[in-house]
């Protein structure tokens, strides 16, 4: 028999808004993969650089105008940060996996440490470099 209920239940708790909101533990969780991922770009930009500055001067000059513009500044700016970030988080997991700071006020902390502290490690590291 058909449940005659079954249209006023959510059909997924992703309905963002009404049903689900986002916790800080599961946007960082979410925001580390996606670093770590967006990293992976970064490195292949970088060896693309390489080779081209080993490859001739007209593709260093191609590689190069690439980097050094204002998207690429942008693009460096950003994998900073994610390098940061993805370390920070790396941290965070390594606490947890030696089952310390499990408990939902802690766990929120070292997010937050993860989040303003990669902000502030990015800021220092362009001021000095």
């Amino acid at each position: 028999m058909a449940d005659v209920n079954q249209s006023k239940r959510p059909l997924s708790p992703f309905m963002l808004g009404q049903y689900y909101r986002f916790q800080l533990n599961s946007v960082t969780s979410i925001l580390t993969r996606i670093t770590g991922n967006a990293l992976l770009v970064t490195a292949f930009l970088v060896v693309w650089w390489l080779i081209a500055a080993a490859t001739s001067e007209s593709a260093f000059a191609v590689a190069n105008g690439f980097l050094t513009s204002w998207f690429g500044d942008l693009v460096m700016f950003l994998s900073l940060w994610g390098v940061w970030y993805h370390t920070l988080a790396g941290v965070r997991h390594l606490i947890w996996d030696n089952a310390m700071m499990l408990d939902l006020k802690s766990a929120d902390m070292l997010s937050w440490v993860a989040v303003i502290g990669s902000i502030l490690l990015t800021v220092l590291t362009v001021v000095i470099v």
